[in-house]
């Protein structure tokens, strides 16, 4: 089955370019494109794609603020796609809601496998880049009630090596278990713990001091 694509980026050339590396990969479908956040959000509505990427910097609204209104539609996963490795872009991207946080600069194969991995609902966030955020954005997941239930030690384990931004297929590895278990554990994890994705879960075992 294709993933379905939806590209945003003020740029048309980028945007082309983009596009022309989509067109050669047989599970990848670029269903619309929009030169600006509004528009991007009106054709996330239209065509409900698996995976929006968005420019941060556009007209009439931005990515970041376009990320938020689309991802109340839960099948919409977004990466944001910008030319600048700042702390702040990717903190907002987060609050947002975004599933990833990916530079321009990205090889195009790499490109492809984010978006992948986004359909998948894999976090997308470099692991040092998670690290250095960590203990500054903790404030981007609000408190779980005491509580909560407790998570199994196998969901703990799990909830650890979400927090190294490790896959489900290294988790997997890492477990020597399949990766439809990983899976499972993974979503205990977030209801549980009342987390919108695996994004919000590393910064969430960060923030609890879970891990170093």
């Amino acid at each position: 089955m294709s993933i379905t694509v939806l590209l945003a980026d003020d740029h048309a050339m980028f945007r082309s370019g983009l596009r022309a590396v989509l067109d050669t990969q047989p599970d990848l479908t670029c269903v619309a494109e929009a030169a600006d956040g509004a528009a991007a959000v009106d054709q996330a509505r239209r065509h409900a794609p698996d995976v929006a990427v968005l420019d941060v910097r556009m007209p009439r609204m931005d990515g970041l603020a376009a990320t938020a209104a689309i991802v109340a539609n839960d099948h919409t996963k977004v990466l944001i796609l910008t030319t600048y490795d700042l702390d702040e872009y990717v903190y907002r991207a987060l609050r947002a809601g975004a599933s990833g946080f990916l530079l321009k600069s990205l090889p195009p194969e790499e490109m492809i496998s984010a978006i992948r991995v986004a359909a998948r609902g894999d976090a997308l966030i470099d692991p040092s880049v998670t690290r250095r955020l960590a203990a500054r954005f903790t404030d981007s997941i609000r408190p779980t009630d005491a509580t909560h239930p407790r998570l199994t030690t196998r969901e703990h384990e799990v909830l650890l090596l979400l927090a190294e931004a490790l896959s489900n297929a290294e988790i997997a590895a890492r477990l020597t278990i399949g990766e439809e278990t990983v899976k499972t554990h993974v979503s205990r994890v977030l209801a549980k713990l009342s987390l919108r994705d695996r994004v919000h879960a590393v910064v969430y075992a960060h923030r609890h001091g879970l891990v170093p």
